[in-house]
């Protein structure tokens, strides 16, 4: 295993943080998994599964059963994880400059897309290897002008040339789910089984330029505009995994999330070792569009009447508001059915605050599809 260490230029002075990454294997197959913990870092469940992980991945390094390569970056973000404001943790968005730290990354298809045609051939291996490189050159070129932009470039420098790109987050109050572009829906599915993942949604770019898409649109958007005249492979599965709710942190749930990463891991022959059959669903893939999120009408107190995981049909209210003035209760209410996935872990709520998501089975939904 080689441990890399890259230091961040001083935003200020008297401050100095850094990133790190573990590079595991023999690269004797053409097969590179990246995995990244805590983009957002106040989201901590994905770092203690890496940890984990790690303990698991080292024993087979010195047993010589990792085949490809595996980098493993155990926390994403040097600067939110400094960001404590009067004992808050705030980790979503960085604070010099409002930015969410999982958006409005370089669109790699944006980038080389006007210059590759020319060294495509019709040998899809090498069309692989020239994207990549084109890709590597993108980003060298690119300005550094801040601390932020320096950790998108170490980050994006590391994953880009990754046959899977596994971000790893968590939710508000949430049951496991999944985010990936559709066109790597079949292997997403995969992994979702290994994952025990309970709501896996779909969109062909939802907005944003969140950090797996950025990467993963690129090679289907490049076959949409090449792949009549040249071979172009699917070589960037991007998926954000969110591992449950914020307060999900226990060794029992990291453990096991560990171990069915590295059952995945070596499903997808990264690591040479055995098995057990890939995992019945748990459950159906469903549109981003079709993702209905519930927001309060007015303002009070949010008593929840659904658990996450129950099946709420359309109208039917998940919550409701109660008012500590006239006592009033509005409820909350689903405008499609679906699995009722994911809740604010908030109970008092502002007019207009997120309540709950529920995943729908028809998209209804057109333009940008994330959240801030």
């Amino acid at each position: 295993m080689q441990f890399n260490t890259y230091p961040l230029s001083q935003q200020t002075i008297g401050t100095r943080r850094e990133l790190v990454s573990l590079h595991y294997g023999k690269k004797s197959r053409d097969l590179k998994i990246y995995l990244q913990a805590s983009l957002h870092a106040d989201e901590i469940p994905p770092m203690l599964v890496l940890h984990h992980l790690r303990s698991l991945l080292n024993q087979a390094d010195k047993e010589g059963l990792i085949e490809g390569e595996i980098v493993l970056v155990p926390y994403a973000n040097a600067i939110g994880l400094s960001q404590h404001v009067m004992h808050d943790h705030l980790g979503r968005f960085d604070l010099n400059t409002g930015l969410n730290f999982n958006r409005s990354h370089p669109d790699f298809y944006e980038l080389i897309a006007e210059n590759i045609e020319s060294q495509l051939t019709q040998d899809i291996e090498a069309n692989k290897r020239a994207i990549r490189k084109a890709i590597a050159d993108a980003l060298e070129q690119r300005p550094q002008l801040s601390e932020l932009d320096e950790q998108r470039a170490i980050l994006l420098k590391l994953s880009h040339d990754a046959d899977y790109v596994l971000d790893m987050h968590c939710d508000f109050e949430a049951l496991m789910h999944l985010y990936t572009d559709t066109p790597y829906l079949e292997q997403a599915e995969h992994l979702s089984r290994y994952l025990g993942v309970e709501t896996l949604l779909h969109a062909e770019g939802s907005g944003g330029s969140a950090f797996d898409e950025a990467q993963a649109g690129a090679w289907y958007r490049l076959q949409e505009r090449f792949g009549t005249r040249y071979p172009i492979p699917l070589a960037g599965c991007g998926v954000t995994i969110e591992y449950r709710g914020e307060a999900d942190v226990s060794h029992t749930y990291a453990k096991q999330d560990a171990q069915n990463l590295f059952a995945w891991l070596c499903a997808v022959g990264v690591i040479d070792q055995s098995t057990p059959s890939e995992p019945k669903a748990k459950f159906e893939s469903t549109p981003l569009a079709g993702c209905d999120s519930i927001d309060a009408q007015t303002t009070g107190i949010i008593v929840f009447l659904k658990e996450l995981g129950d099946w709420v049909e359309a109208g039917e209210a998940i919550a409701e508001i109660i008012s500590p003035v006239d006592q009033s209760a509005t409820p909350a209410c689903a405008t499609v059915s679906g699995k009722f996935f994911a809740r604010t872990n908030q109970r008092f709520a502002a007019k207009g605050t997120h309540i709950g998501k529920i995943a729908g089975a028809k998209a209804f939904k057109e333009g940008v599809l994330l959240g801030a």
